[in-house]
């Protein structure tokens, strides 16, 4: 039976490599995105969307010439980086 710091640094450890895949890359142009995986989201800060909003391009769908993106606006949240 593992010691509760041995799992505890297990969970952290998994939850740390987990993080990076659920956060969203900005670039900011379109023509930067390059290689998009398929659930991968990128944020596109062109200025195409309406104030307050930014555009995102998810990877929705695999077909055999690649990753079809997805584009939709959406609500911009805390500051612009």
């Amino acid at each position: 039976m593992p010691k509760s710091c041995d799992l505890l640094f297990l969970i952290v450890v998994t939850l740390s490599i987990a993080a990076p895949a659920a956060h969203a890359s900005q670039v900011a142009r379109e023509t930067d995105v390059v290689n998009l995986r398929l659930g991968e989201r990128i944020l596109v800060d062109d200025g195409s969307c309406p104030a307050g909003q930014i555009k995102e391009i998810s990877g929705t769908k695999l077909t055999p010439a690649g990753v079809v993106p997805a584009r939709k606006c959406i609500s911009r949240v805390g500051s612009k980086r």
